[in-house]
């Protein structure tokens, strides 16, 4: 996950946000730290009126939401299904940092069977996962359990990393889930278990059945892995996320650059987990520009579910 590798940023603090969009944030369905509801009308309340909850592995926040008898959603805001899928990509010769490449899936059906069965078999992964880490660091003398047991795990229908940091914040190993990731649980580091499950292609192919636009998330590395992007693209990815609200503008300029060249659709998102503040916080670093913005409404509203919701393409549909 990137945003654990990013950190708090420093300084004074940042002014207030100005994006209407954010397509990236999480909620305690995975490993954010908000109820569905209060992170949308967190969301809300700063702007935010195009909204993607993209939990990995999961589209538990968004069926919550538009559930029969739900309570009606912020004026203003819509909330488009989403899902990040973090896929394997050990043992394919594309030295990523990590073996991961993180896969967003933007307006797919949150009603596709198929869909779901591959996620129900992600999250079982994640689970064991969880489970063979928990086991890891009580064998190094960082036991959690007891913290884990504290927590309202079963809100979270897909364990990771992020819920093992904030136990041993809990514990006292570490002072946050940044440290906790830089010095146990990180690639490489005493406590990490390797990831298994979708690959890339899988990922994308999945994301397509279901209708739904496959974006690269965070890959900062992406202007210099031209070669894997059209090799990626040609198996039906979509979309660059290049307004990562960790990017500098330096990057997100690269990013824009290879996005438009490649014919790539041009995402962007806060990646609010929710464990550095509220996600006004968050909000106030992300850069979405209004032409960014209506073309990926423009994609989004031609997904299958884009098609057959009342969504709305265009700048102006907000």
């Amino acid at each position: 996950m990137a945003s654990r590798h990013v950190g708090r940023a420093d300084g004074p603090a940042p002014a207030p946000g100005t994006a209407t969009a954010d397509l990236h944030a999480h909620t305690l369905r995975s490993d954010g730290v908000l109820e569905p509801a209060a992170l949308v009308r967190q969301a809300a309340d700063v702007g935010i009126r195009l909204f993607a909850i993209a939990d990995h592995d999961n589209l538990a926040a968004y069926r919550e939401l538009r559930a029969p008898g739900a309570a009606p959603l912020p004026a203003g805001l819509e909330l488009v299904p989403a899902v990040e899928i973090n896929s394997i990509t050990r043992g394919l010769g594309l030295e990523i940092s990590e073996g991961e490449l993180h896969i967003l899936g933007i307006g797919v059906d949150p009603d596709d069977e198929a869909f779901e069965a591959a996620l129900v078999q992600q999250r079982g992964a994640r689970r064991i996962r969880f489970a063979e880490a928990v086991a890891k660091l009580r064998e190094i003398g960082k036991p959690i359990d007891d913290q884990l047991a504290a927590m309202d795990l079963a809100a979270d229908g897909a364990l990771g990393r992020p819920t093992l940091g904030r136990a041993m914040m809990a514990a006292g190993y570490v002072e946050s889930v940044d440290e906790a990731f830089r010095v146990w649980i990180g690639h490489g580091r005493p406590g990490y278990v390797a990831r298994t499950g979708l690959d890339p292609i899988g990922a994308i192919r999945a994301i397509r059945a279901a209708g739904g636009l496959p974006s690269l998330a965070h890959f900062a590395e992406a202007p210099d892995r031209i070669g894997l992007l059209r090799d990626l693209i040609a198996e039906g990815l979509g979309g660059l996320e290049t307004n990562h609200r960790s990017f500098t503008p330096e990057t997100r300029a690269a990013m824009t650059r290879v996005a438009t060249n490649l014919h790539m659709v041009a995402t962007g998102g806060s990646d609010y987990h929710g464990d550095d503040g509220p996600y006004a916080a968050t909000h106030a670093l992300l850069v979405m520009p209004e032409g960014l913005v209506a073309k990926a409404r423009t994609a989004i509203a031609a997904t299958t579910w884009g098609q057959r919701t009342e969504f709305a393409a265009g700048s102006d549909a907000a």
